[in-house]
């Protein structure tokens, strides 16, 4: 061992596929770090980051993504003098909301109410939420 920490470079850039006109809200990444990292430092165009070096836990809150602004993390990761780094592919969360669109493509047809004094709203509020999404690298 060396007795020097290495660094390795991390570039994250962020974007939607398809979404129709929507806007993809609540964007947070998650990225479980391996337990030789000791540190972050990161520059993020969008939003704000943690590394959190109890939990390992790397957090970028980019919160909705603007049309034509890509959000992109880059920076470094410390990791501990003559360790074996698995830190090359981490696994990535992915957690983000997008209203008025059902991704599904489920659709709502009709809807009767009976024994109600009240005319209800004729419409649908559709919402796509990720649930376990996760970015293999």
């Amino acid at each position: 061992s060396s007795g020097i920490n290495a660094e390795y470079g991390v570039d994250i850039t962020v974007g939607p596929k398809q979404t129709l006109g929507k806007t993809v809200d609540n964007v947070v990444i998650s990225v479980p770090m391996p337990k030789e990292v000791t540190g972050c430092s990161m520059t993020a165009s969008v939003g704000t980051y943690t590394f959190d070096p109890t939990s390992k836990q790397l957090r970028w809150d980019i919160g909705k993504i603007q049309p034509l602004k890509v959000p992109t993390m880059r920076g470094t990761c410390t990791i501990i003098a003559g360790a074996q780094s698995r830190a090359a592919h981490p696994t990535i969360h992915v957690d983000f909301k997008i209203s008025q669109l059902a991704v599904s493509g489920l659709k709502v047809n009709r809807l009767d109410m009976f024994n109600e004094s009240y005319k209800p709203f004729k419409g649908v509020k559709y919402i796509t939420k990720a649930g376990n999404f996760q970015v293999r690298t």
